[in-house]
């Protein structure tokens, strides 16, 4: 039976992850500090880094899905913290019946945030 799924997502500067989803309002998981992996957790969601120093964030397609039920609060909020939609990310709902919006992360892994509209 699959209980979770953690997104594992490459990462160049673990500071600068840390500090990014910091500002989204995850906090940092575990009891030992690894040099080259890093793993985050707000409310239910966890996303864990692995180091990946020569990522040309170009050419990175790393995504996550993430679901919630107060989508219009979430991105209200991360327009009042001046975090960065992404252009093409607006909240929006969407033909198959999502209500949607995107950011990215430092190294260009596309985080959606989505709730049933």
């Amino acid at each position: 039976m699959l209980l979770e799924i953690h997104s594992k997502l490459p990462m160049r500067n673990k500071s600068n992850t840390r500090d990014f989803y910091e500002h989204l309002g995850f906090h940092s998981l575990g009891d030992i500090d690894y040099a080259e992996y890093l793993m985050m957790k707000k409310d239910q969601i966890e996303i864990h880094f692995f180091l990946f120093k020569d990522l040309n964030p170009k050419e990175n397609y790393g995504m996550v899905y993430i679901r919630t039920n107060q989508i219009e609060q979430l991105y209200q909020r991360f327009i009042d913290d001046k975090i960065a939609i992404h252009p093409n990310g607006k909240l929006e709902t969407k033909p198959w019946g999502q209500k949607e919006f995107s950011i990215l992360d430092p190294d260009n892994n596309l985080l959606t945030f989505g709730q049933k509209a």
